[in-house]
Protein backbone atom coordinates (compact mmCIF):
# COMPACT_ATOMS: atom_id res chain seq x y z
CA UNK A 1 0.00 0.00 0.00
CA UNK A 2 3.02 2.35 0.87
CA UNK A 3 3.61 2.52 -3.09
CA UNK A 4 0.54 3.02 -4.49
CA UNK A 5 0.08 7.01 -3.11
CA UNK A 6 3.42 7.84 -4.43
CA UNK A 7 2.80 6.35 -7.94
CA UNK A 8 0.29 8.88 -8.34
CA UNK A 9 2.39 11.96 -7.40
CA UNK A 10 3.16 12.60 -10.62
CA UNK A 11 0.87 14.65 -13.70
CA UNK A 12 0.86 11.60 -15.77
CA UNK A 13 -3.01 9.94 -16.39
CA UNK A 14 -3.71 6.42 -14.45
CA UNK A 15 -4.40 3.94 -17.32
CA UNK A 16 -4.29 6.54 -19.55
CA UNK A 17 -7.78 7.55 -17.70
CA UNK A 18 -7.76 9.14 -14.33
CA UNK A 19 -6.03 12.32 -13.32
CA UNK A 20 -5.69 12.30 -9.20
CA UNK A 21 -6.51 14.99 -7.54
CA UNK A 22 -6.39 13.83 -3.76
CA UNK A 23 -6.19 11.21 -1.63
CA UNK A 24 -9.46 9.97 0.03
CA UNK A 25 -7.68 7.65 2.43
CA UNK A 26 -5.64 3.93 2.71
CA UNK A 27 -6.43 0.89 4.47
CA UNK A 28 -4.57 -2.44 4.72
CA UNK A 29 -4.67 -3.58 1.15
CA UNK A 30 -4.55 -0.24 -0.76
CA UNK A 31 -5.37 3.37 -1.07
CA UNK A 32 -8.39 5.53 -2.61
CA UNK A 33 -8.00 8.53 -4.47
CA UNK A 34 -10.56 10.83 -5.36
CA UNK A 35 -9.84 10.85 -9.50
CA UNK A 36 -11.11 12.59 -12.87
CA UNK A 37 -12.40 10.42 -15.39
CA UNK A 38 -11.31 12.26 -18.19
CA UNK A 39 -12.86 10.30 -20.66
CA UNK A 40 -16.42 10.82 -18.85
CA UNK A 41 -15.79 13.94 -16.74
CA UNK A 42 -16.98 12.09 -13.90
CA UNK A 43 -15.08 12.04 -10.63
CA UNK A 44 -14.16 8.75 -9.29
CA UNK A 45 -12.90 7.27 -5.89
CA UNK A 46 -9.92 5.21 -7.51
CA UNK A 47 -8.90 2.28 -5.25
CA UNK A 48 -5.49 1.41 -5.90
CA UNK A 49 -3.88 -1.82 -4.98
CA UNK A 50 -0.34 -3.28 -4.99
CA UNK A 51 -0.36 -6.51 -7.86
CA UNK A 52 1.46 -8.91 -5.84
CA UNK A 53 -0.05 -11.42 -3.23
CA UNK A 54 -3.65 -11.76 -2.20
CA UNK A 55 -4.49 -8.16 -2.06
CA UNK A 56 -4.13 -8.09 -5.93
CA UNK A 57 -6.38 -11.25 -6.60
CA UNK A 58 -9.17 -10.41 -4.05
CA UNK A 59 -9.56 -6.42 -5.75
CA UNK A 60 -9.69 -8.44 -9.19
CA UNK A 61 -12.61 -10.54 -7.04
CA UNK A 62 -13.78 -7.42 -5.93
CA UNK A 63 -14.14 -5.68 -9.40
CA UNK A 64 -15.88 -8.96 -10.76
CA UNK A 65 -18.32 -8.84 -7.52
CA UNK A 66 -18.97 -5.12 -8.21
CA UNK A 67 -19.74 -5.72 -12.35
CA UNK A 68 -22.60 -8.25 -11.34
CA UNK A 69 -24.37 -5.37 -9.29
CA UNK A 70 -26.54 -2.77 -10.19
CA UNK A 71 -28.23 -1.58 -6.87
CA UNK A 72 -28.99 1.60 -4.99
CA UNK A 73 -27.33 0.21 -1.76
CA UNK A 74 -23.79 -1.24 -4.03
CA UNK A 75 -21.22 0.92 -4.82
CA UNK A 76 -21.33 1.14 -8.42
CA UNK A 77 -18.14 0.01 -10.17
CA UNK A 78 -17.38 1.99 -13.31
CA UNK A 79 -14.00 0.34 -14.28
CA UNK A 80 -10.93 -2.47 -13.39
CA UNK A 81 -7.59 -1.98 -14.83
CA UNK A 82 -4.17 -2.87 -14.16
CA UNK A 83 -0.68 -1.92 -14.82
CA UNK A 84 2.52 -3.71 -13.88
CA UNK A 85 2.69 -2.41 -10.33
CA UNK A 86 -0.86 -2.25 -9.46
CA UNK A 87 -4.50 -3.00 -9.77
CA UNK A 88 -7.03 -0.43 -10.28
CA UNK A 89 -10.85 0.09 -9.42
CA UNK A 90 -12.92 3.32 -10.56
CA UNK A 91 -15.74 3.72 -8.64
CA UNK A 92 -18.63 6.21 -8.54
CA UNK A 93 -17.68 8.85 -6.09
CA UNK A 94 -20.20 9.71 -2.90
CA UNK A 95 -19.17 12.32 -0.15
CA UNK A 96 -20.24 10.87 3.33
CA UNK A 97 -18.77 9.09 5.89
CA UNK A 98 -18.63 5.23 7.08
CA UNK A 99 -21.07 3.94 9.36
CA UNK A 100 -18.30 3.35 12.06
CA UNK A 101 -17.46 6.95 11.94
CA UNK A 102 -20.93 8.29 12.47
CA UNK A 103 -20.95 5.71 15.39
CA UNK A 104 -17.38 7.10 16.75
CA UNK A 105 -18.82 10.57 16.18
CA UNK A 106 -22.29 9.61 18.19
CA UNK A 107 -24.19 10.90 15.46
CA UNK A 108 -26.28 8.10 14.67
CA UNK A 109 -30.18 8.14 15.66
CA UNK A 110 -32.15 4.89 16.56
CA UNK A 111 -34.01 5.73 12.99
CA UNK A 112 -30.59 6.21 10.96
CA UNK A 113 -29.35 3.50 12.53
CA UNK A 114 -32.19 1.25 11.40
CA UNK A 115 -33.14 2.84 8.02
CA UNK A 116 -29.27 2.19 7.01
CA UNK A 117 -29.18 -1.46 8.21
CA UNK A 118 -32.36 -2.04 6.28
CA UNK A 119 -30.52 -0.66 3.12
CA UNK A 120 -27.27 -2.34 3.46
CA UNK A 121 -29.92 -5.42 3.45
CA UNK A 122 -31.15 -4.53 0.44
CA UNK A 123 -28.28 -4.35 -1.06
CA UNK A 124 -26.56 -7.98 0.16
CA UNK A 125 -30.28 -9.40 -1.09
CA UNK A 126 -29.36 -8.06 -4.46
CA UNK A 127 -25.88 -9.82 -3.82
CA UNK A 128 -27.31 -12.92 -2.51
CA UNK A 129 -29.78 -13.05 -5.31
CA UNK A 130 -26.79 -13.04 -7.71
CA UNK A 131 -24.77 -15.76 -6.25
CA UNK A 132 -22.87 -13.31 -4.13
CA UNK A 133 -22.02 -13.59 -0.48
CA UNK A 134 -20.15 -10.48 0.91
CA UNK A 135 -18.33 -12.30 3.70
CA UNK A 136 -16.90 -9.19 5.42
CA UNK A 137 -20.04 -6.88 6.38
CA UNK A 138 -18.67 -4.34 8.90
CA UNK A 139 -19.15 -0.75 9.86
CA UNK A 140 -16.03 0.65 8.17
CA UNK A 141 -17.86 -1.45 4.92
CA UNK A 142 -21.02 0.62 4.53
CA UNK A 143 -20.99 4.28 3.28
CA UNK A 144 -23.31 6.87 4.84
CA UNK A 145 -23.95 9.42 2.04
CA UNK A 146 -24.00 13.72 2.51
CA UNK A 147 -27.91 14.69 2.44
CA UNK A 148 -31.07 15.12 4.24
CA UNK A 149 -32.51 11.45 3.71
CA UNK A 150 -30.65 8.57 4.73
CA UNK A 151 -28.77 6.45 2.23
CA UNK A 152 -26.24 3.47 2.77
CA UNK A 153 -23.90 1.82 0.08
CA UNK A 154 -22.45 -1.32 1.02
CA UNK A 155 -19.00 -1.59 0.50
CA UNK A 156 -15.63 -3.69 -0.31
CA UNK A 157 -16.96 -6.95 -1.88
CA UNK A 158 -13.06 -7.83 -1.47
CA UNK A 159 -13.90 -11.00 0.34
CA UNK A 160 -16.63 -11.77 -1.46
CA UNK A 161 -17.67 -15.72 -2.38
CA UNK A 162 -19.07 -15.97 -5.83
CA UNK A 163 -21.53 -18.82 -7.11
CA UNK A 164 -18.50 -21.88 -8.40
CA UNK A 165 -15.51 -19.38 -7.54
CA UNK A 166 -12.15 -20.49 -5.73
CA UNK A 167 -11.64 -20.20 -2.53
CA UNK A 168 -8.47 -17.08 -1.55
CA UNK A 169 -8.48 -18.35 1.68
CA UNK A 170 -6.10 -21.50 2.97
CA UNK A 171 -7.69 -24.31 5.16
CA UNK A 172 -8.43 -22.97 8.27
CA UNK A 173 -8.75 -19.49 8.01
CA UNK A 174 -11.72 -17.77 8.20
CA UNK A 175 -11.99 -14.29 5.96
CA UNK A 176 -13.72 -11.42 7.35
CA UNK A 177 -13.23 -9.06 10.68
CA UNK A 178 -13.32 -11.48 13.98
CA UNK A 179 -16.16 -9.27 15.66
CA UNK A 180 -18.66 -9.40 12.79
CA UNK A 181 -18.19 -13.28 11.58
CA UNK A 182 -21.03 -15.45 12.81
CA UNK A 183 -20.45 -18.18 15.26
CA UNK A 184 -21.27 -20.71 12.48
CA UNK A 185 -18.04 -19.22 10.41
CA UNK A 186 -16.13 -19.40 13.61
CA UNK A 187 -16.53 -22.97 13.83
CA UNK A 188 -15.27 -23.85 10.47
CA UNK A 189 -18.34 -24.35 8.72
CA UNK A 190 -18.99 -22.55 5.18
CA UNK A 191 -20.20 -19.10 4.44
CA UNK A 192 -23.47 -18.61 3.67
CA UNK A 193 -26.30 -15.70 3.14
CA UNK A 194 -27.38 -16.26 6.84
CA UNK A 195 -23.73 -14.96 7.77
CA UNK A 196 -24.15 -11.30 6.33
CA UNK A 197 -27.26 -11.21 8.03
CA UNK A 198 -25.62 -12.02 11.45
CA UNK A 199 -23.11 -9.46 10.60
CA UNK A 200 -25.95 -7.09 9.76
CA UNK A 201 -27.00 -7.55 12.71
CA UNK A 202 -24.04 -7.25 14.68
CA UNK A 203 -24.10 -3.69 13.16
CA UNK A 204 -27.29 -2.90 14.80
CA UNK A 205 -27.29 -4.12 18.23
CA UNK A 206 -23.85 -1.93 18.30
CA UNK A 207 -25.57 1.05 16.81
CA UNK A 208 -29.10 0.58 19.50
CA UNK A 209 -27.04 -0.54 22.58
CA UNK A 210 -24.15 1.94 22.30
CA UNK A 211 -21.39 -0.73 22.73
CA UNK A 212 -20.29 -3.55 21.06
CA UNK A 213 -22.22 -6.97 21.84
CA UNK A 214 -19.28 -9.10 22.01
CA UNK A 215 -15.55 -7.60 21.65
CA UNK A 216 -14.38 -8.03 25.08
CA UNK A 217 -10.46 -6.94 24.52
CA UNK A 218 -8.61 -9.93 22.98
CA UNK A 219 -9.54 -11.89 19.93
CA UNK A 220 -9.74 -15.10 22.11
CA UNK A 221 -12.81 -13.67 24.21
CA UNK A 222 -14.12 -12.37 21.45
CA UNK A 223 -14.49 -15.66 19.87
CA UNK A 224 -15.43 -17.02 23.08
CA UNK A 225 -18.41 -14.71 23.38
CA UNK A 226 -18.92 -14.85 19.90
CA UNK A 227 -19.76 -18.30 20.11
CA UNK A 228 -22.04 -17.77 22.88
CA UNK A 229 -24.29 -15.73 21.23
CA UNK A 230 -25.30 -11.85 22.33
CA UNK A 231 -27.38 -10.41 25.16
CA UNK A 232 -30.85 -9.86 24.78
CA UNK A 233 -31.37 -6.33 22.95
CA UNK A 234 -33.84 -5.73 25.77
CA UNK A 235 -31.87 -5.84 28.38
CA UNK A 236 -30.04 -2.43 27.50
CA UNK A 237 -32.57 -0.75 25.27
CA UNK A 238 -35.96 -1.75 27.34
CA UNK A 239 -37.39 1.19 25.55
CA UNK A 240 -37.47 -0.11 22.06
CA UNK A 241 -40.36 -1.71 20.22
CA UNK A 242 -40.43 -5.09 21.38
CA UNK A 243 -41.10 -6.18 17.07
CA UNK A 244 -37.38 -4.34 17.07
CA UNK A 245 -36.12 -6.27 19.94
CA UNK A 246 -37.23 -9.42 18.54
CA UNK A 247 -35.76 -9.06 15.21
CA UNK A 248 -32.42 -8.04 16.39
CA UNK A 249 -32.78 -10.91 18.35
CA UNK A 250 -33.60 -13.23 15.84
CA UNK A 251 -30.73 -11.96 13.22
CA UNK A 252 -28.35 -13.04 16.02
CA UNK A 253 -29.70 -16.40 16.30
CA UNK A 254 -26.23 -18.77 17.01
CA UNK A 255 -28.56 -21.04 14.87
CA UNK A 256 -28.49 -19.72 11.26
CA UNK A 257 -31.42 -21.29 10.33
CA UNK A 258 -33.60 -19.26 12.54
CA UNK A 259 -32.38 -15.86 11.18
CA UNK A 260 -34.32 -14.12 8.64
CA UNK A 261 -32.78 -13.68 5.21
CA UNK A 262 -31.68 -10.37 4.07
CA UNK A 263 -34.65 -9.38 1.96
CA UNK A 264 -36.98 -10.34 5.12
CA UNK A 265 -34.62 -8.41 7.47
CA UNK A 266 -35.03 -5.67 5.19
CA UNK A 267 -38.43 -5.40 5.10
CA UNK A 268 -39.46 -6.04 8.68
CA UNK A 269 -36.47 -3.28 9.86
CA UNK A 270 -38.66 -0.96 8.10
CA UNK A 271 -41.93 -2.07 9.67
CA UNK A 272 -40.86 -1.88 13.12
CA UNK A 273 -38.12 1.40 13.26
CA UNK A 274 -41.52 2.81 11.75
CA UNK A 275 -42.60 2.39 16.12
CA UNK A 276 -39.82 4.15 17.24
CA UNK A 277 -40.74 7.01 18.25
CA UNK A 278 -39.19 10.32 17.04
CA UNK A 279 -41.82 13.33 17.96
CA UNK A 280 -42.42 14.86 21.16
CA UNK A 281 -39.00 14.13 22.49
CA UNK A 282 -38.64 15.51 26.05
CA UNK A 283 -35.96 18.73 25.99
CA UNK A 284 -34.17 16.68 28.24
CA UNK A 285 -33.28 13.14 27.47
CA UNK A 286 -33.11 11.10 29.81
CA UNK A 287 -30.73 8.15 30.06
CA UNK A 288 -32.46 4.84 28.22
CA UNK A 289 -29.48 2.60 28.46
CA UNK A 290 -27.12 2.31 31.45
CA UNK A 291 -24.51 -1.03 31.05
CA UNK A 292 -22.34 -2.17 34.13
CA UNK A 293 -19.51 -0.47 33.05
CA UNK A 294 -21.14 2.60 33.05
CA UNK A 295 -23.60 2.29 36.62
CA UNK A 296 -19.95 1.08 37.68
CA UNK A 297 -18.56 4.55 36.61
CA UNK A 298 -21.65 6.30 37.96
CA UNK A 299 -21.21 5.05 41.71
CA UNK A 300 -17.33 5.51 42.02
CA UNK A 301 -18.25 9.11 41.08
CA UNK A 302 -20.67 9.58 43.46
CA UNK A 303 -18.12 7.97 46.02
CA UNK A 304 -15.30 10.07 44.95
CA UNK A 305 -17.25 12.91 45.57
CA UNK A 306 -19.22 12.21 48.88
CA UNK A 307 -15.90 11.07 50.60
CA UNK A 308 -13.71 14.01 49.55
CA UNK A 309 -16.96 16.48 50.56
CA UNK A 310 -16.96 14.80 54.07
CA UNK A 311 -13.15 13.89 54.74
CA UNK A 312 -11.77 17.46 53.41
CA UNK A 313 -12.64 20.36 55.12
CA UNK A 314 -15.26 21.53 52.57
CA UNK A 315 -16.97 24.76 53.16
CA UNK A 316 -20.14 25.42 53.32
CA UNK A 317 -21.03 22.18 54.89
CA UNK A 318 -23.70 19.62 53.99
CA UNK A 319 -22.89 18.83 50.14
CA UNK A 320 -21.67 15.80 49.85
CA UNK A 321 -24.53 13.85 48.87
CA UNK A 322 -25.74 17.03 47.01
CA UNK A 323 -22.35 16.36 45.03
CA UNK A 324 -22.24 12.64 45.07
CA UNK A 325 -25.81 12.51 43.37
CA UNK A 326 -24.84 15.72 40.99
CA UNK A 327 -21.48 13.71 39.94
CA UNK A 328 -23.69 10.23 39.06
CA UNK A 329 -26.23 11.82 37.48
CA UNK A 330 -23.72 13.46 35.06
CA UNK A 331 -21.80 10.45 34.57
CA UNK A 332 -25.13 9.00 33.39
CA UNK A 333 -26.08 11.62 31.03
CA UNK A 334 -22.22 12.76 29.67
CA UNK A 335 -20.32 10.40 31.29
CA UNK A 336 -16.71 12.08 30.75
CA UNK A 337 -18.48 15.06 32.26
CA UNK A 338 -19.46 13.67 35.29
CA UNK A 339 -15.86 11.91 35.56
CA UNK A 340 -14.07 15.47 35.48
CA UNK A 341 -16.81 16.84 37.78
CA UNK A 342 -15.46 14.19 40.10
CA UNK A 343 -12.62 14.38 39.48
CA UNK A 344 -12.67 18.15 40.23
CA UNK A 345 -14.61 18.46 43.69
CA UNK A 346 -11.48 17.65 45.72
CA UNK A 347 -10.29 21.02 44.61
CA UNK A 348 -11.45 23.45 46.73
CA UNK A 349 -10.97 21.29 49.86
CA UNK A 350 -7.37 20.91 49.04
CA UNK A 351 -7.30 24.37 48.33
CA UNK A 352 -8.72 25.16 51.88
CA UNK A 353 -5.30 23.30 52.97
CA UNK A 354 -3.07 25.24 50.67
CA UNK A 355 -2.76 26.67 47.29
CA UNK A 356 0.49 23.83 46.45
CA UNK A 357 -1.82 21.25 47.11
CA UNK A 358 -4.86 22.21 45.19
CA UNK A 359 -2.75 23.26 42.47
CA UNK A 360 -0.89 20.15 42.50
CA UNK A 361 -3.68 17.78 42.36
CA UNK A 362 -5.13 19.76 39.58
CA UNK A 363 -2.56 18.76 37.50
CA UNK A 364 -2.50 15.35 38.42
CA UNK A 365 -6.31 15.11 37.84
CA UNK A 366 -6.48 16.98 34.24
CA UNK A 367 -3.65 14.85 33.12
CA UNK A 368 -5.54 11.40 34.49
CA UNK A 369 -8.89 12.46 32.82
CA UNK A 370 -5.91 12.70 29.40
CA UNK A 371 -4.25 9.95 29.67
CA UNK A 372 -7.65 7.44 30.37
CA UNK A 373 -9.80 9.69 27.80
CA UNK A 374 -9.71 6.91 25.75
CA UNK A 375 -10.96 4.79 28.17
CA UNK A 376 -13.06 6.82 30.34
CA UNK A 377 -14.71 3.50 32.40
CA UNK A 378 -10.69 3.19 33.71
CA UNK A 379 -10.62 6.79 35.07
CA UNK A 380 -12.29 6.25 38.52
CA UNK A 381 -11.13 2.54 38.93
CA UNK A 382 -8.37 3.92 41.31
CA UNK A 383 -11.40 4.76 43.83
CA UNK A 384 -12.18 1.30 44.35
CA UNK A 385 -8.58 1.04 46.16
CA UNK A 386 -10.01 2.91 49.52
CA UNK A 387 -13.11 1.74 49.50
CA UNK A 388 -11.47 -2.14 49.48
CA UNK A 389 -8.77 -1.12 51.94
CA UNK A 390 -10.99 -0.86 54.95
CA UNK A 391 -12.45 -4.56 54.69
CA UNK A 392 -8.42 -5.59 54.08
CA UNK A 393 -9.38 -6.51 50.36
CA UNK A 394 -6.99 -4.49 48.68
CA UNK A 395 -5.79 -7.41 47.45
CA UNK A 396 -8.61 -7.95 44.88
CA UNK A 397 -7.68 -4.75 43.12
CA UNK A 398 -6.52 -6.63 39.86
CA UNK A 399 -9.38 -8.12 39.45
CA UNK A 400 -11.18 -4.39 39.02
CA UNK A 401 -9.01 -3.55 36.73
CA UNK A 402 -9.59 -6.47 34.26
CA UNK A 403 -11.35 -5.03 31.83
CA UNK A 404 -9.10 -2.58 31.61
CA UNK A 405 -7.85 -2.72 27.72
CA UNK A 406 -4.29 -0.61 27.81
CA UNK A 407 -2.12 -2.70 30.01
CA UNK A 408 0.26 0.12 30.94
CA UNK A 409 -3.23 1.41 32.03
CA UNK A 410 -4.10 -1.42 34.25
CA UNK A 411 -0.71 -1.26 35.59
CA UNK A 412 -1.05 2.07 37.13
CA UNK A 413 -4.62 2.25 37.77
CA UNK A 414 -3.63 -0.36 40.44
CA UNK A 415 -0.81 1.50 41.54
CA UNK A 416 -2.56 4.75 41.73
CA UNK A 417 -5.82 2.80 43.77
CA UNK A 418 -3.15 1.39 46.41
CA UNK A 419 -1.74 4.89 46.27
CA UNK A 420 -4.73 6.46 46.72
CA UNK A 421 -5.90 3.82 49.72
CA UNK A 422 -2.44 5.28 51.75
CA UNK A 423 -4.06 8.56 51.34
CA UNK A 424 -6.85 7.79 52.35
CA UNK A 425 -5.75 5.82 55.79
CA UNK A 426 -3.54 8.94 56.73
CA UNK A 427 -6.61 11.34 56.29
CA UNK A 428 -8.68 8.77 58.49
CA UNK A 429 -5.49 8.32 60.64
CA UNK A 430 -5.55 4.85 60.64
CA UNK A 431 -3.11 1.77 59.65
CA UNK A 432 -1.79 1.79 56.17
CA UNK A 433 -3.21 -0.78 53.76
CA UNK A 434 -1.42 -3.98 52.78
CA UNK A 435 1.60 -3.16 55.28
CA UNK A 436 0.47 -1.71 58.29
CA UNK A 437 2.39 0.19 60.31
CA UNK A 438 1.02 4.34 61.36
CA UNK A 439 0.21 6.57 59.00
CA UNK A 440 1.87 9.78 57.52
CA UNK A 441 2.02 12.74 59.32
CA UNK A 442 3.69 16.28 59.50
CA UNK A 443 4.36 16.08 56.12
CA UNK A 444 4.19 20.02 55.28
CA UNK A 445 1.60 20.41 52.87
CA UNK A 446 -0.27 22.67 55.01
CA UNK A 447 0.39 26.55 53.86
CA UNK A 448 2.56 25.15 51.04
CA UNK A 449 1.88 27.40 47.82
CA UNK A 450 4.25 25.63 45.42
CA UNK A 451 3.08 22.53 43.53
CA UNK A 452 6.81 21.65 43.09
CA UNK A 453 7.35 21.33 47.35
CA UNK A 454 4.18 19.41 47.68
CA UNK A 455 5.03 17.11 45.06
CA UNK A 456 8.64 16.63 46.83
CA UNK A 457 7.13 16.27 50.24
CA UNK A 458 4.93 13.34 48.60
CA UNK A 459 8.10 11.66 46.83
CA UNK A 460 9.82 12.26 50.16
CA UNK A 461 6.43 10.61 52.06
CA UNK A 462 6.24 7.53 49.60
CA UNK A 463 10.07 6.91 50.20
CA UNK A 464 9.81 6.64 53.49
CA UNK A 465 7.24 3.51 52.66
CA UNK A 466 9.05 1.04 50.81
CA UNK A 467 7.27 -2.02 51.65
CA UNK A 468 3.87 -0.47 50.21
CA UNK A 469 5.43 0.89 46.83
CA UNK A 470 6.73 -3.08 46.63
CA UNK A 471 2.99 -4.07 46.88
CA UNK A 472 1.83 -1.74 44.82
CA UNK A 473 3.98 -2.74 41.87
CA UNK A 474 3.72 -6.43 42.75
CA UNK A 475 -0.41 -6.01 42.18
CA UNK A 476 0.16 -3.80 39.49
CA UNK A 477 2.52 -6.75 37.97
CA UNK A 478 -0.54 -9.33 38.57
CA UNK A 479 -3.15 -6.83 36.96
CA UNK A 480 -1.01 -7.45 34.18
CA UNK A 481 -0.60 -10.80 33.67
CA UNK A 482 -4.00 -11.52 34.61
CA UNK A 483 -5.11 -12.08 30.92
CA UNK A 484 -2.77 -13.13 29.62
CA UNK A 485 -2.93 -16.11 32.16
CA UNK A 486 -6.90 -16.86 31.19
CA UNK A 487 -6.10 -16.61 27.72
CA UNK A 488 -3.17 -19.67 28.62
CA UNK A 489 -5.26 -22.11 30.60
CA UNK A 490 -5.99 -22.95 34.22
CA UNK A 491 -2.17 -24.02 34.89
CA UNK A 492 -1.52 -20.60 33.92
CA UNK A 493 -4.19 -19.15 36.27
CA UNK A 494 -2.82 -21.84 38.78
CA UNK A 495 1.03 -20.17 38.63
CA UNK A 496 -0.44 -16.70 38.60
CA UNK A 497 -1.96 -17.32 42.12
CA UNK A 498 1.33 -18.93 43.31
CA UNK A 499 3.16 -15.73 41.55
CA UNK A 500 1.05 -13.10 43.79
CA UNK A 501 1.47 -15.28 47.09
CA UNK A 502 5.75 -14.55 46.24
CA UNK A 503 5.39 -11.32 45.14
CA UNK A 504 3.05 -9.56 47.95
CA UNK A 505 3.48 -11.96 50.67
CA UNK A 506 7.15 -13.65 50.28
CA UNK A 507 8.24 -10.05 49.33
CA UNK A 508 6.97 -7.92 52.19
CA UNK A 509 7.63 -10.33 54.83
CA UNK A 510 5.50 -7.88 57.38
CA UNK A 511 2.70 -8.04 55.12
CA UNK A 512 -1.22 -8.63 55.59
CA UNK A 513 -0.77 -12.23 54.74
CA UNK A 514 -3.85 -14.13 55.34
CA UNK A 515 -5.97 -11.44 53.23
CA UNK A 516 -3.03 -11.55 50.08
CA UNK A 517 -3.16 -15.21 50.28
CA UNK A 518 -6.76 -15.33 50.46
CA UNK A 519 -7.16 -12.65 47.65
CA UNK A 520 -4.24 -14.82 45.50
CA UNK A 521 -6.77 -18.05 45.87
CA UNK A 522 -9.66 -16.46 44.56
CA UNK A 523 -8.20 -14.28 41.57
CA UNK A 524 -6.66 -17.79 40.35
CA UNK A 525 -10.34 -19.20 40.67
CA UNK A 526 -11.79 -16.63 38.89
CA UNK A 527 -8.73 -17.06 35.95
CA UNK A 528 -9.29 -20.69 36.50
CA UNK A 529 -12.79 -20.32 35.60
CA UNK A 530 -12.78 -17.66 32.44
CA UNK A 531 -10.12 -19.89 31.20
CA UNK A 532 -10.51 -21.54 27.38
CA UNK A 533 -10.69 -24.97 27.00
CA UNK A 534 -10.67 -24.83 23.26
CA UNK A 535 -9.20 -22.87 20.42
CA UNK A 536 -10.91 -20.70 17.76
CA UNK A 537 -9.88 -21.04 14.14
CA UNK A 538 -7.55 -17.53 12.83
CA UNK A 539 -9.27 -14.74 11.48
CA UNK A 540 -8.63 -12.36 8.68
CA UNK A 541 -8.81 -8.89 9.56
Amino acid sequence: MAEAAPALAGPELVLHRYRPLRPLGSGGSGSVWLARDEQTGLDVALKIVAREGKAALRAEREAAAAAHLRHPACLRAYGFGRDSRHVYIAYEFVPGQTFREALRAEALTDEVAIEACAQVCDGLAHAHAAGILHRDVKPSNVLLTDGDRVSARVLDFGLAQMAEAETLTEAGDVPGTLAYISPERLAGGEATPAADVWAVGVMLWEALAGRHPFWRGSMLETARSIEAGARPLGELRPDLPKRLLRLVDSSLSTNPSRRPTARELADALRGAGSAVSTPLRPAIKLPTRVDGGLGVTAVLAAALAAWTASALPFYPHGWPFGLAFLAAALTLFRERAGIALALAVPVLPLGNISLGLALFYAGLAAGWLLVTWREPRASLLFVVGPLLAPIAALGFLPLATARVRAAPLRALTVVLGVLAAALAAGVRHVALPLVGGSDPLGLGLAGARDPFDVAGSLARAAGAQPELLVEACALALVALALPHARARGRWAAAALGAGMIVLTVGAVPGSAAIPLILASWAIAAFTALRAPTLGVPSATT
